[in-house]
């Protein structure tokens, strides 16, 4: 196993804190409406291991829940997820030299990781292991929220309502930090 610096691992969890904050309540969320959905909790970490992008496991409820074609679902996978390849053809050139984690971190590339190793201001070597350990945390943190979701929601009866709307509002505060950090707000404005 490889050994990190304590400085990379304190850096990397540092810029992990604010993705903590943000997964695993909204995994949690996930989880909850899993188990009101009749699966177990297991099933929400069955997902939640095989799939990594939250937007799509809130639809995979839905999907699960009807009985939906494997089609129409690795479809909907494929569309709705299409837009973290273009995150990691960013970072291409970085994970190229990565080795064996390569395949890792574009499996785990994510609206939040992209937007922390963005900020990465740090030496080559560094930087890399930071932006393992940041979706690796990332990771963790959505995987145990989902778990604590799914036996929670088993354990106590919710009102769910609205909860569904997590996933809408975890965009809304990246898109509105974006646009406060940006000069000029023709492109956002341009799917209007």
């Amino acid at each position: 196993m490889k050994r990190f610096s304590s400085t990379t691992l304190k850096t990397a969890f540092v810029k992990s804190i604010p993705i903590f904050c943000s997964y695993v309540f909204v995994s949690m969320a996930y989880g909850m409406m899993m188990a009101s959905a009749g699966f177990p909790w297991y099933d929400s970490l069955l997902v939640s291991l095989t799939v990594y992008t939250g937007a799509f496991q809130f639809v995979l409820i839905t999907f699960l829940s009807s009985g939906a074609s494997l089609i129409t679902i690795a479809l909907t996978a494929l569309l709705m997820n299409s837009r973290q390849s273009f995150y990691s053809i960013t970072f291409l050139k970085e994970f190229k030299q990565m080795g064996r984690r390569k395949l890792y971190m574009i499996h785990t590339m994510t609206d939040e990781t992209y937007a922390v190793n963005c900020t990465l201001d740090l030496p080559k070597k560094e930087k890399e292991d930071t932006m393992f350990l940041v979706a690796l945390f990332s990771r963790y943190y959505w995987i145990v929220g989902s778990v604590l979701g799914g036996i929670l929601g088993q354990i106590v009866p919710f009102d769910l309502t609205g909860l569904d709307f997590c996933m809408t509002a975890l965009f809304l505060i990246i898109f509105i930090d974006q646009w406060e950090k940006a000069e000029k707000h023709t492109l956002a404005l341009s799917p209007l």
